[in-house]
């Protein structure tokens, strides 16, 4: 009897995706998830010390330990908040990008991309506008439920079980594409609630507040928790249905786990901070090349990357906006724009 090598046996993926890089030792991969948390250490500490009122190293230092500071003010009434909800932010979506892209084996998988931020945004906007509803606790339920239907909506349209690639991201555009629309026509109509609107939806840390971490805190940690808990299931996902369940691992229960831990991560993330865009499609693939596709640690690695990501780019807003600030959203789409095309044409040419 011949046997015949499945795709990924030959090297290849079912669903065209490009083969990952080789996983590097242990060792090597834990040197760079210090590496990586010593970044993110670097990143806090620029996020406290930089913004109208510029802080030294030290002086930041200073201000979140020592009260009679004369930076501590800046530092926990302005700075922090800001600082903790860029880090919760941050690991919601890179660990939501992570898991959606294992999920469906799909590259170009991203909470953005595939409309599930722009639900989430719809229906927050909905709650703004027609019921009067202000505040994180307010916006929290309405996030939630636009997250998973069009989470659902999504998975559905592309072709459930059997959905590509391709169909999933023509799915996402176009249901994206749709909430795009309404919530602008929302924002036309109801001139009132423009302005509770407009810094929310273009993606801001800046209106950070202590209520909104303490408030997204259990939701995001409740939903790293599941992510995390799925990285085995997932590595025996990849290998299709019913070598998982040769290995023990339950498909259905993985899928559901995967799309509960997106919409709670999405969710909490949209309503703290409004929709915020390619940070759950960049910090994936820059993780993969260091630690190849096993999600025990890939997970991790966005975890504690993304959020370095997305601080990044709200200090370079700062920065580049002086004397005000560009918002966070504009600063990640500027940068992952060109980094979405940059793959895009390199997976034209590589199946060329």
């Amino acid at each position: 009897m011949t046997l015949t090598k499945s795709p990924q046996a030959r090297g290849g993926s079912a669903t065209g995706q490009e083969q990952p890089a080789r996983a590097r030792p242990p060792l090597a991969r834990a040197a760079g998830l210090v590496a990586a948390l010593l970044l993110l250490l670097l990143v806090v500490f620029l996020s406290l010390a930089v913004g109208a009122r510029q802080l030294t190293l030290g002086e930041a230092w200073s201000g979140l330990f020592d009260s009679g500071s004369a930076a501590y003010t800046v530092v926990h009434e302005m700075r922090l908040p800001r600082t903790f909800l860029g880090l919760l932010a941050g690991v919601a979506l890179g660990l939501a990008g992570g898991v959606m892209q294992a999920l469906t084996r799909n590259p170009l998988a991203d909470p953005g991309l595939l409309g599930i931020n722009a639900g989430a945004a719809a229906a927050v906007v909905t709650a703004i506008s027609f019921m009067g509803i202000s505040g994180y606790n307010g916006y929290i339920a309405f996030a939630f439920l636009g997250a998973a239907a069009v989470s659902a909506l999504v998975y559905t349209v592309g072709g459930g079980r059997g959905a590509t690639p391709a169909r999933l991201a023509l799915a996402g555009a176009a249901i994206n594409a749709a909430l795009v629309s309404y919530v602008s026509a929302v924002q036309l109509l109801d001139t009132a609630s423009l302005d509770r609107m407009r810094f929310w939806l273009v993606g801001s840390l800046a209106r950070a507040e202590n209520s909104t971490v303490l408030g997204a805190l259990p939701f995001i940690a409740a939903g790293t928790l599941v992510a995390l808990a799925l990285a085995r299931p997932l590595n025996a996902l990849a290998l299709g249905d019913d070598a998982a369940r040769a290995l023990g691992s339950r498909p259905t229960r993985t899928r559901a786990g995967a799309i509960v831990a997106v919409t709670l991560l999405c969710g909490a993330a949209t309503a703290a901070c409004g929709p915020v865009v390619f940070v759950g499609l960049m910090v994936p693939h820059m993780v993969r090349a260091l630690t190849g596709p096993d999600q025990r640690w890939m997970l991790p690695y966005c975890a504690v990357l993304s959020p370095a990501l997305l601080l990044g780019a709200d200090v370079l807003g700062r920065v580049l906006g002086r004397p005000g600030e560009l918002q966070v959203g504009i600063v990640t789409v500027v940068l992952g724009g060109p980094f979405f095309l940059y793959f895009v044409r390199r997976r034209r040419v590589a199946h060329a």
